[in-house]
């Protein structure tokens, strides 16, 4: 039978989708905590656990038949080649602009910047970018990897874009959110070329995930 090679994100979607996997017959069969690159339940189908943004990379060029990788990351990093059968309904979370809550933006909204230009800080760039120019609304966007929450209270941004799963962050540090911009899940991604080459094992896994996707 044809061997697969499944990249899988680390962190959140790891962790909310292990009982997929097992649903699935493919949950590691080894410390996915620790090892990069593991074998399954399933003889002919291999895990690559690595970091999200690299999970696109992975499946495009071919080093990764499959991949599970959050909407966000796709957006962020473009996912336009490779293809995205599946959305999981696992790891959900949002795509949120928020701001001080004592901040004129949360009554106002971002309308109530005028023609101030707002300082964003954001591990998502693009996202930010595209969003606040189909608003016309002209920005200055910080890239962060880290402690986002922080920006706003320290005076480095008027805002911040980040994703929200609870809020229960935002609202410990005195933040809200004041617009969604997207809905993010985690998503089955598949090499083009792959697909076409290992078409029936690549279907045959496609359909076992729909199936669990149903009943877990």
């Amino acid at each position: 039978m044809t061997a697969l090679t499944l990249a899988l994100s680390k962190g959140r979607i790891l962790e909310d989708c292990t009982p997929l996997l097992t649903a699935v017959g493919i949950a590691p069969a080894g410390d996915a905590s620790r090892l990069l690159r593991l074998p399954t339940q399933d003889a002919n189908v291999e895990l690559l656990v690595i970091r999200p943004t690299d999970v696109p990379t992975y499946v495009e060029y071919g080093a990764a038949d499959l991949g599970i990788v959050g909407k966000d990351i796709l957006l962020e990093h473009g996912g336009e080649a490779l293809y995205e059968p599946l959305d999981l309904g696992i790891a959900r979370c949002r795509l949120s602009v928020a701001t001080q809550k004592d901040s004129p933006l949360v009554k106002g909204g971002l309308d109530a910047a005028g023609s101030q230009r707002l300082r964003v800080a954001t591990k998502y760039p693009e996202m930010a970018r595209r969003y606040f120019s189909a608003r016309g609304q002209q920005v200055e966007i910080i890239k962060l990897y880290g402690s986002m929450e922080l920006a706003p209270l320290v005076g480095l941004s008027d805002v911040i874009v980040d994703l929200v799963a609870t809020g229960n962050t935002l609202r410990a540090n005195g933040l809200v959110e004041i617009v969604t911009i997207c809905e993010s899940s985690a998503r089955l991604v598949v090499n083009k070329a792959a697909m076409k080459m290992k078409h029936a094992a690549i279907r045959a896994l496609l359909d076992r995930f729909t199936l669990a996707v149903g009943n877990v």
